[in-house]
């Protein structure tokens, strides 16, 4: 579900299902172009995919964190934060570009990265990503 389909009434008591939010990441600089940027949204949006859709109905979608440096993930670790203490229980860190790992988003639950995600041979992008997402789940119902 996108941010943007919540409203305000009937939030409390879609919140006791929407456990998780999705931050996505484009990490652009300002010095693309207009059709670099396209793509790069598209290619976001594609990966997005894999997770919005199999994920209905437990998952919003806040607004991408468009610009940043790679190298400093400090507003990436504050926007997890801000988004935990307002009610989320998992914050998932979605990127199709910037090769991030979990070590740099402490903040997030999970950190989805198709530049540095491991995929197995002969395995689907879409299977290893909806297994991170269900381990990231049962590993936080086990502790």
């Amino acid at each position: 579900m996108k941010f943007s389909e919540v409203e305000e009434a009937s939030w409390p008591g879609l919140a006791l299902y929407f456990d998780t939010c999705l931050i996505p990441y484009t990490g652009l600089s300002g010095g693309e172009s207009p059709w670099e940027v396209t793509a790069a949204l598209e290619r976001l949006r594609d990966f997005m995919d894999l997770v919005e859709i199999p994920f209905k109905g437990r998952i919003v979608t806040y607004p991408a964190v468009q610009y940043g440096n790679p190298n400093d993930m400090k507003l990436l670790n504050e926007v997890c934060r801000n988004v935990k203490s307002g009610g989320f229980k998992y914050v998932v860190v979605v990127s199709a570009d910037v090769a991030i790992w979990e070590e740099d988003v402490p903040e997030s639950a999970l950190v989805l990265s198709r530049r540095s995600i491991d995929i197995p041979e002969g395995k689907p992008l879409a299977a290893v990503v909806s297994q991170k997402i269900s381990e990231m789940w049962m590993g936080a119902a086990q502790s």
